[in-house]
């Protein structure tokens, strides 16, 4: 499968991306900016989910929430989320609400400041702080997303620290902290945006033109701070902790090859191997066989630099202690480290993985997103195509070398999630983060 891909860039940097498909009246827009957790300063965490919120308090010539209320009238979706490396706003509308849009988009890519009061500020600054404690602080196993990254890289590391912030460093963000942030990372040369789906590209691309090109290039200085790490943890790494759940669960990590690279798609292969649906390893041995386990996965972060995560995700049956999950899960990886995977499994696993990925094309709102994920990461939004054939390349042999070399008890990191003992005060045991 191919889709049609059409790319051009305005004089301000601003680089867009168009695919037309007539299949149904809709269209979706997706905005990329090439920022995250990962760019944010000591002391000041939390910054890119909190703008995330920010960015629908309205703007110069749209008021406070309107943007939610505009593309909910005209029979749309939208919302925005935030990562460690990059932030994205996305809507789905009928075909011919496009230009509508686009102007709120550039309105606030634009606008932005001139609207931005403390009022505002402290307002979403107590969402994102009851966010937290819902999400994170009081759900069960809620904070594995903060513990995992945090015991994988070391504190150095920008993707080390909490994505969504700690409650001191978002109560200490001021106007001017967020005006810094906006001017810094909310430019058009630090965004991409895609459109997809039933429009007409030479209006599509008067639109652009006419809302985006006058928006000035950004001038301040962003953080980019160094995120090479070593292929492995070099030795295990282990944190335990006792919270408020009903039953083990345990994620084990393996440092794995970037998104992109070319031994990536083996690693892709590998994580589906492992825990994609019923038929993987995982889930055949340890839930249905064994009976250990009641749920198996495995996926990847898709990190694209430093180093990605490949992660096994197993929740334990009631009745089995944290100890037996962690040694099932365990011998179960030893197994595949020293036996490998056959040629059926890898065939099955690709198969999953580019039927996820047609799939996911189909939908105007999913496909704008590949192409901005491409465009942003790769500069590249044309790679989108590339992608079935990359995973039809990949080899029986690939997968077990990169199960070899990373696999092993030196690439091991176990966050282990226990029932917490009645008037049990610990909290974590931990053995460090990765070096």
């Amino acid at each position: 499968m191919r889709i049609p891909i059409e790319t051009f860039e305005l004089a301000n940097g601003l680089r867009v991306t168009l695919s037309e498909d007539h299949t149904a009246p809709i269209v979706g827009v997706n905005l990329w900016y090439h920022v995250g957790s990962a760019n944010e300063r000591k002391g000041r965490t939390g910054f890119a989910h909190l703008f995330e919120h920010m960015l629908f308090q309205g703007s110069a010539d749209v008021a406070a929430n309107e943007h939610f209320e505009l593309i909910q009238r005209a029979g749309g979706t939208l919302n925005g989320s935030t990562w460690l490396d990059r932030t994205n706003y996305f809507e789905v509308v009928p075909s011919n609400e496009c230009e509508l849009v686009l102007w709120l988009e550039a309105n606030r890519m634009g606008q932005l400041l001139p609207a931005m009061t403390q009022q505002k500020l402290d307002t979403q600054r107590d969402v994102v702080k009851n966010e937290r404690r819902w999400s994170v602080d009081n759900q069960p196993y809620g904070t594995w997303w903060e513990r995992l990254p945090a015991l994988c890289f070391p504190p150095s590391h920008p993707f080390h620290h909490s994505l969504i912030g700690s409650m001191e460093d978002l109560s200490q963000a001021s106007l001017e902290d967020i005006a810094q942030f906006f001017r810094a990372y909310y430019t058009p040369d630090n965004a991409v945006l895609s459109i997809t789906g039933d429009f007409d590209p030479p209006q599509a691309r008067g639109w652009v033109e006419r809302y985006f090109s006058a928006i000035p290039r950004g001038t301040d200085a962003r953080n980019r701070p160094p995120m090479d790490v070593g292929p492995v943890f070099g030795r295990a790494l282990e944190e335990r902790v006792a919270d408020d759940v009903a039953l083990p669960r345990l994620f084990l990590a393996f440092r794995s090859p970037v998104f992109g690279s070319e031994a990536y798609y083996a690693a892709s292969v590998c994580g589906a191997v492992l825990g994609q649906r019923s038929g993987s390893r995982l889930y055949r041995r340890l839930v249905r066989e064994r009976e250990i386990a009641a749920e198996a996965t495995a996926f990847t972060f898709d990190l694209p630099k430093g180093s990605d995560l490949l992660v096994t995700d197993v929740t334990a049956r009631p009745g089995v202690s944290a100890d037996e999950l962690h040694d099932a899960v365990t011998a179960e990886i030893d197994t595949v480290h020293r036996e490998g995977v056959t040629a059926h499994e890898v065939s099955r696993a690709a198969a999953l993985i580019e039927t996820d990925f047609v799939n996911a094309l189909q939908s105007a709102g999913e496909r704008a997103d590949r192409l901005s994920m491409f465009a942003t990461y790769f500069g590249n939004p044309h790679l989108v195509n590339e992608q079935l054939d990359r995973y039809q390349a990949v080899t029986v042999d690939e997968v077990n070398a990169f199960i070899k070399a990373r696999l092993g008890p030196d690439n091991r990191a176990s966050l282990l999630y226990v029932p917490r003992e009645t008037g049990t005060a610990t909290d974590t045991d931990s053995q460090g983060a990765a070096a």
